[in-house]
């Protein structure tokens, strides 16, 4: 219920500053929502200063290091990888970086307030559980709209007022 995905930048060549710079903008991105994060997950990957995990610690937020050759440690990121690659990246033609960070912040928002995610009965990270329809008149009356997102890659759907 409480995992949320951020979208923090994309680039070709990643490097020691640009991780940097990244995690200084998450912490930014986090102190403006007002939202607070606990624990930040990452692998051991050489890219990753020191200065990132000073970054982190500074704001609070303890980095786990993922274990080595323990690939299901950092599971619930290779799933969303996963995810996105073939709900969104395996059907889109991306032109440039511009347009990648557009589909992926769009991906983000959709993933995080809309989709349903297997877990505690399909709830959604952001949102309570609904309250179950229990009368079959209301369930004859449902009047659902569907939204396209991104050109119609993503689908949300909605029941009307």
């Amino acid at each position: 219920g409480s995992r949320r995905i951020r979208i923090l930048g994309a680039t070709a060549h990643p490097t020691a500053a640009w991780v940097a710079q990244a995690a200084k903008n998450l912490v930014m991105d986090l102190e403006d929502a007002r939202c607070r994060a606990r624990f930040l997950i990452r692998d051991r990957d050489g890219k990753f200063p020191a200065l990132f995990d000073a970054i982190l610690a500074d704001a609070g937020i303890e980095v786990v290091l993922s274990g080595v050759r323990m690939p299901r440690m950092n599971s619930i990121m290779e799933r969303w990888v996963q995810t996105c690659r073939r709900e969104l990246l395996d059907r889109t033609l991306i032109w440039n970086q511009r347009h990648l960070l557009h589909a992926l912040r769009a991906f983000e928002q959709f993933y995080n307030s809309h989709r349903p995610h297997q877990g505690i009965a399909n709830a959604r990270p952001l949102y309570p559980l609904p309250t179950p329809i229990t009368d079959p008149d209301e369930i004859a009356r449902l009047d659902i709209r569907r939204r396209d997102r991104l050109g119609g890659i993503l689908h949300e759907y909605r029941h009307t007022a």
